[in-house]
This record gives C-alpha cells, structure tokens and sequence, in this order.
C-alpha cells in the first residue's frame, strides 16, 4: 500500500518555518514586515475563498495582509494602475492578481496585468520573466510558481531520487503543468509531457506505465487508473474536481485526477485529494512573500557602488585633462548604487541631479553616519587643496576600503572661477566631475538666489519710492485695492497685521491711525543692509548711486552690490531645515530699520512667498560624483570669508541618512559624511561648529585639518606666496627651520577643534617638491600639539589609493563618539560672543567696535536679535582681521567695522577691518585660459 503524503502537515512545517525566520529576522530588524497585497476584482466565491485562505495563512505566519478589492467591471488599465502603485510601495513584498478577472478580460488581458507585476514582486511566479527563467537551465527565477513548487516539495518528502528519473507530467497549462515539468529537468530528471493534443489514451498509459513520478494536472476526475502505473510510482495529483456524491450535504464529492483507491495498492507514495497539493499552494505563497521580503529588505539596505577605474599617468595632467579623461557614470545608475529611489531623482542632464527631499522622511528610521567637517590650516592665496583632499578622501572610503562615502562640497561661485583661485572641485586625480558643469551653471541654483534677492532689493527700493510719492490713502488703496467693489487682504497681509497688533480681517475697519501703520513701512534710508548681488567679482559695484533716473524724481540713494554667495538667501539655502522652514526664513529676513526703531523683513514688504517660489527647487541637493565614482552632494555656496562658508544641512542630512544603519546592523556598515568648512580651522570650521550644527542639531564625529609644508613655511617666516608668480625656493627646497617655525599655526588649529571637543586627524597634503624629512616634522608635529592622528596623503596624483591610509585613521577615529560642544552660549551679549571668538579662535587681546558698529549691536539688542550666533567676516589669511599677520600673532585687537543683521539665515555677521563683500579681478584673472573646443563643445582652459 502506498504511504499517504500528509500535503497539511508539510504546508504547516513550511508555514511555521516562515513563522520562525520571520519573528528572527524582527526580532534583529524590527522594521522588518513582509507584506502580501492581493488584488482582486469582483466577488467570485471561488475567488473569495482562496483570497481568505491566504489572508489567514498570512496572518498566521506575521506577514500583513493588504486586500485591494475593484469592482467586477474594473478594466486591465484599472486593474494595472493598481499594480503600478503596489509595485512602487517599498512597504509591500509580495503582489498577486487573483484571477481570473471579471467576464470581460479576456487571457491577453489577464497576461497583460501579471506582466505588469513588478517581477522583484511577482510571488505568484506568473510574470514572463520568472516563467522563462524557470525553463532555462543557464538561470534561476525570482520565483517559481507556488503550486509546482509545492510539488517540488511534496516529493522531496518522498526521498524519490529525481535525478535520473523518468517523470511523466500530464498537463501542460502555464499554472502547474509547464512550470512543474520545467522544474523536474531542471533537476535532471527524463520528462514526458501529455496533454490534451496527445494522440490517444494508450499512448498516455505507455508513457504512465514507465514513470517512476507522476504528476497529474488535467483537471478530469479520477482519470489516472492504478492499473496503468507502474508499481512504486510516487504520484502526486494536483487535480481539483467535484464529482455527485448523494451522501454528502453539498451533494458533491472533491476528488483528484488519480483514481485514488486503484493507485493506492500500486503507488509508493500518493497525495491525498483533498489534503495534498492544496495546502501547499498557500504555505509556498508564504514562503515566496517571505524571500521577497527578505531580498528587497537587503535590496533597500545595498550600497554596492561600483568604482570607476583612473588613468593614472606619472606626470599628472592638467585639471581639466584628467576630468575630461574620465567618463561619468548615468547619475541614474550611481543613485540606484547609493540607495535612492528612481522618483528621489530629477535628472539634469546625463551626470547631475536633484534629489527629493522625501528620502529624509523615508530614510527617517535611519541612524546617521559617521559626519566628518573638513578643514584646513590658514591657507596661501593658491589653496592648499582641502576640496581635493575631500574628494580623494572620499574616493578611498567609497572605492578602496568598500565602505559608503558621501562628500558633500559648495557649489563654485563665478568669481573665483574666473578670478584668480579657481574652481572648488578639488584637482589631479581627486575631482568631482563633470568638473566644468561643476564650476559653471550646475542646476541653476545660484541663479535662482541671485533673483530672489534682487527681487526682494528692487521690492523695498519701490516700496520706498511709492510712500514717498503718495499719502496714506491712496498708498493703502493700492496696497489693498477694491475687487468687484470688495476689499480684502493678502493673505501675507496677515502677518503683518499681526505683528501690528491689529486683529481686524475687515479693510474697511481699519482706523486712518492704523492704516498709516500698516501702509507705511517708513524705512530709515540710513539703516539699509540689504545689497542687490551678481556672480562675478565686479569691484566697480561695490559702492554705486542708484535712482538716477528722472522718473526716480530724485529719490537717489547710495547702496553697492555684493557677490551672489554672499547673499542671505543663499545662507538661507544652506542654513534651512525644509520648504516650510525656508519659506519662513526668506520672509524673516530684515532688509533695514523703520524710523520709529522696528525691523522692517521680506514679509512686510509682501515679497516672502515669491522669495520662497523663485527658490523652491534651488532647496533640492544636487548628486554629482567623483572622478572614481563615488557620491558627492554640491549644494548651496555661501563664501567662508563673508558668510558661514559651508555647503547645505539638507545635503549632510541627506547624506547622512544614506549612509546610516538599520537598528540590528553591524558596525563596518556604517558610512561616512565628508562635509567641507570653507578656508582654515579659524573660519570654515568654527562657523560649522557654532552656526551650522546649532541650526542642524547635527553633532560631528571629527574634524581633518588639511595642511601643506608651502603655507606652513608661509607661516614660519617665508616670502609672500602671489598668484602668478613663480614660487621662492624657500618652498621647493628643504628648510625644515622655517617648517617646524610655521607649525605653530597648524598647532593653534588643532588647540582650537580641540576646544569643540572633536577628535582631530591631520591630513598632509603632498606637494612633488616635499622631502620626506619635511613631512615626517609636520607629521611629528602635529602629534605633540594633540592630534589623534597624522597622515600623509598623496590624492592629488593618485586618487583615492593615494589617501587610503588617511581613509583608514578617519575610519579608526570615528569608532568611538566625539565630545561635541559649542565655543559660546548663545545668551551672552553680542559683543561677549564677538570677544570669544577673537580671543579663543584668533588669539586677539581683543575686540574694538567702531561707532557704527556700536549702534548697530543695540539696535539688534533691542529688536531681539542678540541671541543670534556670530558669523565673523575676515580675511582668510590670518588668524587675525590682518592678512599680513602671518603665524599664529599675538597682542591684537579685532576692529570691528560694522555688524549686519542676517535675522532670515539666522546669525549675526561682523566685518572685520577691511574686508570687503564684493571681490574684484585682478589683472591676470582666470578667464583668460578659458574656452570652447569648436569641434567637440568642450570646455577648455578650466583650471
């Protein structure tokens, strides 16, 4: 007698396997949540069932179950757009169309929805891809369809050795017949297949009689005779037919394709209807939902980025050659490596991007990577090449120790970039490419700033104009003009009330009293701070006369320009948190003082919202990459000599977030943020540290200080290092003298990252011209003065290779957490927090404030703003407001020549001595190199 195959009690070992790796898996990941959709259209009872079937099933084993039900009538594009969205849904792992579908759906139809299954959720197993992976022996599915992988099973519980078998397979449909006789040669077995086209019944009974399996899917009731088997087959019926049985309530008997009573007595093994095969359809669903769950949860957590090769020549090309050199990857394909979703990304181009901000509330679970602020030493005017040393940096975390690596860098101003110091994309082989979109237009994001500010100059210039032109009624007639003989406010118009005091919602109430407060901004021309800006060093803007015109009527004022990165929108931008935020901001912004003592904003003068629309997709990070391949994030530019110097929260955020970890991870999976101060320790740093991490809420793990042996020798009593001119000797031989002399400033950096509580690695940036002598005392130098470590790096001629023993010390000083904390309580005075900064950062005896200055510091203290950061504007040369103050000086005093209200961005800016807001060209700037290839469009000349 054959044994019976309990096909409910397998299914149940399945069903509480599932159990079993499911509550593991969450017990670890506890985000962890398969989830089975069905779709469904009408309400076949047949259908319904099998719908509550698994529902049951699914709830049995922890996974969720989601039932979309559509009306019979639903049409495939219905049923399709459905498909579409349950495809898009990360929350969802496994999606089946209960089919059949209503009468009018045809099987073209049909076959169109199941195609339409994304195939990394095709659970069922149906979709064409699966199906014809299934037969080639060269591939494996996703899926294998749950019923013929029941059948698989159920003989596994056999021990039937199905290699070498002669298997005989009847039905050939593409549910179970087809996939099941696939499946058996896959596993080399010898396998005939009939049908309904097969000539005659004896010939089905000769190819029966020789099989040692049978499989049986036919859907004719007790079919299959004893007598035609041979004896110890193993049978498996999958046949599902009601047949009269008068004993029975229903008045109808289940009964398999296999007359099971004459095959009992010849069979091996044989599988109850019903109690075989059926079972097992659902317990294999779970299953496949289980393993779709399993490889998208890994799917979602990869950041496989794959590195592109460099070209390494010995004698390292010009900037531009080597970037040109090297073909970026679709900026599509390096988001898909990076985690981010294909609706994150609005592509410009082939080679740069935006990216939703909805990945931060994707990615919200999500605890942050490893966020490094890159620093520097007080530079020479070339740089010391703190971008490069980001970019390689990063290169030999992403593409050397296999470990996620985001940089995040400013976007270049035009200034620069067609002066005299160049582009920010770092240099050699440690670029962000395509480096001339890089250094040019990007996305537009300057530009957009540029309009908002502008629009909100030339909006208080009018305003300004209009009351001095007009009395108060017709102002505020104009102001809120009658619509089909009604008067309403603005809707910004309510803010302003607010601020007034004034609760009316009416026009019409409003007293002639209140009406002049609220028409009237009377703006102090004395007390404006607000500049129109350009992108390029243009010196002949800083101070122009404006209102020339005779339709001014002689209202002429002085004002100047400043360079576009010094705006406070584009502080704003790299300063918000999200849209609201920087709606909210924009408005905020204070533009001047009203006679009477009040700060007058973007709001109150109506221009917030439009402000916020010419910005709206500036807001977006841009995703570019490196010359190896790695993610960079280029966004927002503000210069770190005027403003804070540093690229966009949202970028870090983002970053951030990408190169977190699940709670349940290991360790070695967590990334690393490389984020860009802007000049030395004493500016870019300090301003992250105090400005941008109290706005953020984000806590650095540790700082890298780029040094060199040229601006250390600077320091240490060499010649001037001037643009264009041929460097002194004293920086292409060995002095070690004038070296360990210049260190002293590399030391005050370090006492001063020190003073935030941050570890600090030291990065020596190799110049051909250093001797190893003159490295090994910036190295042993930099140890003594409290350094957690000090590298030579030589990224510059040979990419990320050449810093991955850096890579390695900011890798090792990241194991453990930093302990972070401001320089200055936010509460004290401005001037107290001024003097802090001079004295602790700079090393100055103190501060001095001109009139002036003075005057502005109480007016910020009595309008609320003294609890603001500071944002100290000096020169980038010395540690003090004097470029020609060299080293680390000692016995001076801060001038302060002015402070400045950026109440939108959220900081207070001094400017220090001379320094100017508007750079101006030299006589040999930059743009004189620069060019087109008429031939090919490319640019030439770019650094």
């Amino acid at each position: 007698m054959a044994k019976v195959i309990d096909g409910t009690a397998v299914a149940k070992a399945i069903r509480d396997d599932v159990a079993s790796r499911i509550s593991a898996m969450r017990s670890r990941y506890p985000r962890f949540q398969p989830q089975l959709a069905i779709v469904q259209a009408g309400a076949r009872p047949d259908s319904s069932v099998y719908v509550r079937m698994k529902a049951k099933a699914a709830e049995e084993v922890g996974i969720l179950f989601k039932h979309i039900s559509l009306p019979e009538e639903a049409g495939v594009d219905d049923v399709v757009d459905v498909v579409k969205k349950l495809n898009d849904d990360e929350s969802v792992s496994g999606i089946l169309v209960q089919l059949p579908l209503g009468p009018h759906v045809g099987p073209e139809g049909e076959r169109t929805v199941t195609e339409a299954v994304s195939t990394e959720k095709d659970v069922d197993g149906f979709h064409a891809y699966n199906i014809g992976h299934l037969c080639s022996r060269a591939s494996v599915p996703l899926f294998a369809p749950c019923t013929p992988s029941g059948v698989i099973k159920l003989l596994e519980t056999t021990g039937v050795q199905i290699a070498g078998s002669e298997a005989v397979v009847l039905g050939r449909s593409d549910i179970v017949g087809s996939p099941v006789a696939a499946m058996l040669r896959n596993r080399d077995a010898t396998v005939t297949q009939c049908h309904s086209r097969t000539k005659d019944l004896p010939d089905i009974v000769r190819q029966v009689k020789r099989a040692d399996i049978i499989i049986s899917a036919i859907g004719k009731p007790e079919f299959v005779k004893g007598s035609w088997m041979k004896p110890g087959a193993v049978v498996i019926d999958v046949g599902t037919n009601y047949i009269p049985d008068s004993t029975k309530k229903s008045g109808q008997r289940l009964v398999g394709d296999v007359d099971f009573v004459s095959a009992l007595p010849v069979a091996s093994h044989i599988t109850p209807v019903p109690g075989g095969v059926g079972p097992m359809t659902v317990a294999m669903l779970m299953f496949n939902t289980l393993k779709s769950a399993e490889r998208l949860w890994e799917k979602a957590r990869e950041r496989k980025v794959k590195p592109l090769q460099l070209d390494i020549k010995e004698k390292v090309p010009s900037d531009i050659e080597i970037a040109m050199a090297q073909t970026p990857k679709p900026v599509t394909r390096l988001a898909g490596e990076i985690g981010l979703q294909p609706d994150e990304l609005e592509s410009y181009g082939k080679y740069k991007a935006k990216v939703e901000l909805s990945v931060l509330e994707r990615l919200a679970h999500r605890k942050d990577g490893k966020y490094i602020v890159i620093s520097g030493i007080t530079p020479t005017p070339l740089g010391e090449g703190k971008s490069t040393t980001t970019i390689g940096l990063a290169q030999a975390i992403g593409a050397h120790l296999g470990r996620p690596a985001f940089a995040c860098v400013r976007q270049p101003s035009q200034g620069p970039t067609f002066g005299i110091k160049g582009g920010a994309a770092g240099g050699g082989y440690s670029q962000v490419i395509p480096m001339d979109e890089f250094n040019l237009h990007l996305t537009g994001d300057i530009h957009a700033v540029s309009a908002a500010n502008n629009l909100l100059a030339a909006a208080l210039d009018a305003r300004m104009f209009h009351e001095a032109t007009q009395s108060d009624k017709a102002l505020y007639s104009r102001l809120v003009p009658a619509k089909k003989g009604k008067r309403e406010f603005a809707p910004l118009m309510f803010k302003r009330l607010q601020k007034l005091g004034i609760e009316k919602t009416n026009p019409d109430d409003l007293t002639p009293e209140e009406i002049t407060r609220f028409a009237r901004l009377d703006v102090d021309p004395e007390t404006i701070t607000w500049n129109r800006v350009v992108d390029v060093n243009d010196r002949f803007l800083r101070k122009i006369t404006i209102g020339r015109n005779s339709t001014e009527q002689g209202h002429e004022r002085e004002t100047g320009f400043d360079i576009a990165v010094a705006s406070e929108c584009m502080a704003v931008l790299a300063l918000t948190t999200g849209l609201a935020d920087m709606r909210e901001r924009l408005g905020a912004m204070v533009v001047a003082t009203s006679k009477q003592g009040d700060p007058i904003t973007a709001d109150d003068l109506g221009v917030g919202g439009a402000l916020a629309v010419l910005m709206k997709d500036a807001i977006k990070p841009n995703l570019m990459q490196t010359l190896e391949g790695t993610p960079v994030f280029v966004h927002a530019g503000p210069f770190a000599n005027i403003a804070h110097g540093n690229s966009s929260i949202l970028a870090d955020r983002v970053a951030l977030k990408l190169a977190g970890t699940e709670q349940g991870d290991s360790p070695d999976r967590t990334g690393f943020v490389l984020t860009e101060g802007g000049f030395g320790a004493d500016m870019g740093m300090e301003k992250f540290c105090n400005i941008k991490c109290r706005v953020s809420g984000l806590t650095p793990d540790a700082t890298v200080i780029v040094a060199t042996t040229r601006a250390l020798k600077m320091h240490g009593g060499g010649p001037d290092v001037t643009p264009g001119k041929p460097l002194h000797e004293t920086y292409t031989k060995e002095n070690l003298d004038i070296l360990k002399e210049g260190c002293k400033n590399l030391a005050k950096h370090i006492e001063n990252a020190r003073k935030f509580g941050l570890k600090v690695i030291v990065a020596v940036n190799r110049f051909s011209t250093d001797s190893d002598a003159e490295l090994e005392v910036v190295r042993t130098e930099a140890l003594a003065a409290g350094a957690d470590a000090a590298v030579v790096s030589n990224h510059w001629a040979e990419g990320g290779a050449g810093a991955v023993e850096l890579a390695k010390a900011v890798v090792a000083a990241c194991e453990n957490d930093s302990n972070f904390k401001f320089l200055y309580d936010l509460n004290t005075s401005i001037e107290q927090k001024i003097s802090t900064i001079s004295k602790e950062i700079y090393g100055a005896d103190g501060i001095e404030l001109s009139e002036l200055a003075q005057k502005q510091v109480d007016t910020y203290t009595r309008q609320g703003y003294g609890n603001l950061p500071i944002c100290m504007a000096k020169t980038q040369y010395s540690f003090s407001h004097d470029p020609k103050l060299k080293g680390v000086p000692t016995g001076f005093t801060i001038p302060i020549r002015a402070v400045r209200l950026s109440a939108g961005a959220g900081f207070l800016y001094p400017i220090l001595g001379d320094m100017q807001t508007m750079p101006g060209l030299g006589t040999r700037p930059g743009f004189w190199e620069v060019g087109l290839d008429h031939d090919s469009g490319r640019v030439v000349g770019l650094f």
